[in-house]
C-alpha cells in the first residue's frame, strides 16, 4: 500500500553524474566512474518513467475515476488517470521501485556535493543549485503539472475547458507539483549541506573517514546505513503513518521518509568525500565483485516485505503495532539492499560508453522533468482501447520514454535550456 501514496510523486536523474547536484568532483574521476554513475542515474530515470506509466493499470488503483478534484485529492494526485484494465504484475513492479529508487536518487545526488562545496564555496554552490534545481522546479510545477493533471479533470465528467479546470484546481488550497517534489527537497538538502560547510568546514572529511572501509567491507557500511535509516524512518512512520504526505503550496514531501532520504543524501556525500576510486564504488572493490550476492539479497528482502503486507491484510492482524515495527525495519533493510544491488551491478558492468546509453544519460534530467504530462495523456487516450492492462502499460511505457527523450533532446538544442538541463 505504501506504493500507492508514493507512486506519483517520484523524482529522477540527469545528464552526468554531477548534473543532479550541479557539482563536479574536486579532482576529475576516471571516465569509468563518471559513466557508471551516469548510467545508473539514467536507469533510475527510466524506472521512474515506467513506474508512473503503469499506475493507471495498478491492481490497487481506484476502481472508478474520482468524482471531483476537490473531494478526492488523495487519489487523483497519485492516479491522474485510472483504467478499468489492470495487471497484477504491475503491483509488484511499483512496490519494488517504491521501496528504494528515491532513496538511491538522493544517495547519487550526494556523491559530488562535498567536492563541489570545497571547490565553489557555499555561496556559489547554492546559486548554482538554485539554477539547476529551483528554476526547473518552478517550470515543472507551473506548466508540466497542470498539463499532466488535466486528464484527471476530464475523467470527472465535467465540461472540458480551461476555465472549469482552473476553478477546481485553484480551489484545492495547494498546488500539486507531481514528481517535481524531488527537486525542492534536494535543493533544501543542498542548502543544509552548504550551511554546515559554513559552520563546520570539515564535516565532509569526517563523514568520508566513516566510509573509508567500505571498499573492502561494504557489509559494514551497509549495516550502518540500515541502522541509521531505520532510526530515522521508523519513529516518523509510526507517528505519521507511512502513507502521509505534507504540503504547503507546491511543496510536497512524504512525511515519514524525509529524514530517511536525508540519511541517504549524507551517505552519498560521505562516499563521494572519501573518493569514488578508493571507496564503496571502487571498480575493484568488494561491492562490485560480489554483485550476485547483493542482487539476491535485494530480492529476499523485498520478498519479506511482501510477506509482511500479506500478513497485515489479515483481519486478525490489522492494526498490529508489532507488525508495523517489523514492516518498518524490513523497509529500511530492503531499501539498502536494493540500492547496494544497483550500485554493485552498475559498478561492475556499466563502465563503458555507448552512443544510445550516453544520449539517455545526457537527456535523463529533462525526461524526468517533462515525462508526467506524456504519461497521463497517453493513459487517457488509451482508456477506450481494446487492450489488456499489460498491453496498455507497455504502450505507455514505450511511448513516454520515446516522447520524453525526443522532446528533451529538442529542448536541449536551445542554449539557455541546455545550460540548465
Amino acid at each position: 500500500m505504501r506504493s500507492l501514496q508514493t507512486a506519483v510523486l517520484a523524482p529522477a536523474p540527469i545528464e552526468s553524474p554531477e548534473a543532479v547536484t550541479g557539482t563536479e568532483p574536486a579532482s576529475p574521476p576516471r571516465i569509468s566512474d563518471e559513466v557508471s554513475v551516469g548510467h545508473l542515474r539514467a536507469f533510475v530515470t527510466v524506472l521512474v518513467l515506467a513506474h508512473h506509466a503503469v499506475l493507471a493499470y495498478h491492481p490497487f488503483a481506484p476502481q472508478t475515476p474520482p468524482a471531483s478534484l476537490v473531494t478526492e485529492p488523495r487519489w487523483w494526485q497519485a492516479f491522474p488517470v485510472v483504467d478499468s484494465e489492470r495487471w497484477g504484475g504491475f503491483g509488484l513492479f511499483v512496490g519494488f521501485n517504491d521501496v528504494f529508487f528515491m532513496a538511491l536518487m538522493f544517495f547519487l545526488s550526494g556523491l559530488f556535493v562535498w567536492a563541489s562545496l570545497e571547490r565553489q564555496g557555499s555561496g556559489t554552490f547554492l546559486r548554482h543549485r538554485a539554477l539547476r534545481l529551483g528554476l526547473p522546479f518552478v517550470v515543472a510545477a507551473a506548466v508540466v503539472a497542470p498539463l499532466a493533471y488535466y486528464p484527471a479533470y476530464l475523467q470527472t465528467g465535467a465540461p472540458s475547458g480551461i476555465a472549469g479546470f482552473w476553478q477546481q484546481w485553484s480551489a484545492l488550497g495547494t498546488w500539486p507539483a507531481g514528481p517535481a517534489w524531488f527537486l525542492w527537497v534536494l535543493l533544501a538538502f543542498d542548502a543544509v549541506a552548504a550551511g554546515l560547510y559554513l559552520l563546520w568546514p570539515h564535516w565532509g572529511h569526517v563523514l568520508g573517514r566513516a566510509s573509508s572501509g567500505a571498499r573492502r567491507r561494504p557489509i559494514l557500511f551497509f549495516g550502518l546505513l540500515v541502522a541509521v535509516s531505520a532510526v530515522a524512518y521508523l519513529p516518523m512512520a509510526l507517528a505519521f503513518n507511512p502513507f502521509a504526505w505534507a504540503s504547503f503550496g507546491p511543496f510536497f514531501f512524504q512525511t515519514s521518509r524525509l529524514l530517511h532520504y536525508a540519511v541517504y543524501f549524507l551517505a552519498g556525500a560521505a562516499v563521494g568525500a572519501y573518493g569514488l576510486q578508493r571507496g564503496l564504488l571502487a571498480p575493484d572493490g568488494a561491492l562490485a565483485r560480489r554483485w550476485p550476492l547483493w542482487l539476491t539479497a535485494s530480492w529476499i528482502a523485498f520478498s519479506l516485505i511482501v510477506a509482511i503486507m500479506i500478513m497485515a491484510s489479515s483481519p486478525a492482524l490489522a492494526g498490529s503495532r508489532s507488525l508495523e515495527i517489523v514492516g518498518g525495519l524490513l523497509f529500511a533493510l530492503s531499501c539498502a539492499a536494493s540500492s547496494f544491488a544497483a550500485l554493485a551491478f552498475f559498478g561492475r558492468f556499466a563502465r563503458k560508453s555507448h552512443p544510445v546509453l550516453d544520449s539517455l544519460r545526457k537527456n535523463a534530467y529533462g525526461m524526468y522533468l517533462i515525462h508526467y504530462a506524456f504519461v497521463s495523456w497517453l493513459q487517457y487516450l488509451l482508456l477506450k482501447a481494446p487492450l489488456s492492462g499489460l498491453a496498455k502499460g507497455g504502450v505507455v511505457v514505450v511511448g513516454t520514454l520515446l516522447l520524453s527523450w525526443a522532446a528533451t533532446a529538442a529542448l536541449r538544442r536551445i542554449p539557455a535550456v541546455a545550460r540548465v538541463i
